[in-house]
């Protein structure tokens, strides 16, 4: 991870987040470890939760803690409950080193770094009194961004977030090159199928679900797209991707996967049509995309694990459906998630932007912010330097050009 080891090295430097507290709620993998000892590297006291329990990789978690001193509260498995409990004693701060053993120190934290917006809700509905200390954060997630808005767009966002992921370049890198990549990725590890001439239906044309249906198409899959929105549809359809609404593309589906950030996609009436054998995965980030309670409902059967990550639901009509990863973001679970050159980039965006929100953000109100043009070039500048690209630079001629309204054409 270049960008970030670059970024390490000029943060030991400059201590942006020195005697600031970070508490962060993401992944836990080896390339979240590299982006934690780089907000180390800066000055800042981090405490770490778990975004995704089955993401989690103990032995990351366990280093982190052990080499690097890092507060990390996650396990792999652990149940809904667990899950925001560790959330909350990320909130809460790592132990102080006084008084009774593990005691929490209830400072909190003066940044936030989200991935989904579980740990920033949590902060707003069960930790209101740590607040106040907040200065600002980062999400790293289209549905994260999206709860932000709603909560905005209410009145009920305390304290400035940066939408990390709706900056040009880590759509095209992170959601597009990556989620597609890595989705497909998880459904053939967990299943060994092969996607040429499967019909194949994504659920969501967004930057996630346009990379996901591009790489089916690459395997050789037939791609069915379905959207609500019909300035995406109309993109599909120009793409020379098949749309239906999701009623009449279930009967004739094999492979679905959501990639839409909403909640009941696949639906009781989706999977009462489906096709013997289906595989059904998500590429959103919560597992409310399809509906796995109904699932469960009408199942005569579940065998679990009939392969590592897949769940076979019998239905009782003769008819199977196959469940991948639980219904929770498959790339991370089946698979590795996505490769560390495109987390390089995803992350040293969202370093870059929390140290200018560490420097800023007396000066933003609460709500959502883009990140700053300038950081999105500049994260895609030092990647291109770290692989040996040079690009061309603006004349002044040119940018005379460019810049006035009295030359003409």
């Amino acid at each position: 991870m270049p960008l970030l080891t670059g970024l390490m090295q000029r943060f030991s430097r400059e201590r942006p987040f020195d005697g600031l507290a970070i508490a962060a709620c993401l992944h836990i993998t080896a390339e979240t470890a590299v982006l934690v000892r780089l907000l180390r590297a800066g000055g800042a006291s981090v405490s770490l939760a778990a975004s995704n329990p089955l993401s989690t990789q103990d032995d990351i978690a366990a280093a982190l803690a052990v080499r690097y001193g890092i507060a990390v509260f996650a396990r792999a498995g652990v149940d809904r409950r667990a899950y925001y409990r560790h959330i909350e004693l990320a909130l809460a701060g790592p132990p102080t080193g006084a008084g009774q053993a593990g005691q929490l120190s209830q400072a909190g934290p003066d940044l936030v770094i989200d991935d989904g917006g579980d740990l920033v809700n949590t902060l707003h509905t069960q930790a209101a009194a740590l607040l106040p200390k907040v200065k600002g954060g980062c999400e790293s997630t289209t549905s994260g961004v999206l709860r932000l808005r709603r909560m905005a767009a209410e009145g009920a966002l305390a304290f400035p977030m940066i939408a990390a992921s709706d900056t040009a370049t880590k759509r095209m890198v992170d959601n597009t090159s990556g989620t597609g990549q890595s989705v497909i990725d998880g459904i053939l590890r967990a299943t060994n199928t092969l996607l040429a001439g499967k019909t194949v239906v994504v659920a969501g044309f967004g930057a996630s679900g346009r990379g996901v249906a591009e790489r089916a198409r690459g395997f050789g899959a037939q791609v069915i797209v379905t959207e609500v929105d019909p300035v995406r549809a109309l993109d599909a359809s120009l793409r020379g991707f098949r749309v239906l609404p999701m009623a009449e593309a279930a009967p004739v589906g094999e492979v679905f996967i959501t990639a839409t950030g909403s909640v009941d996609v696949i639906a009781t009436e989706h999977l009462a049509v489906m096709r013997d054998g289906a595989i059904l995965a998500n590429a959103g980030h919560f597992d409310v995309e399809i509906d796995v309670r109904a699932l469960a409902s009408f199942a005569a059967s579940v065998h679990r694990d009939v392969r590592p990550h897949v769940d076979a639901y019998d239905l009782g009509d003769g008819r199977t459906l196959l469940l991948l990863a639980e219904g929770r973001v498959v790339n991370l679970v089946a698979a590795e998630g996505h490769p560390p050159e495109v987390m390089d980039l995803a992350f040293g965006i969202e370093a870059l932007a929390l140290a200018w929100l560490a420097l800023n953000a007396g000066k933003l109100p609460a709500g959502v912010h883009e990140v700053p043009a300038d950081i999105d070039a500049e994260a895609a500048g030092l990647v291109l330097a770290t692989a040996g690209t040079s690009i061309d630079a603006l004349t002044p001629a040119q940018l005379s050009y460019r810049e006035s309204w009295r030359i003409g054409s």
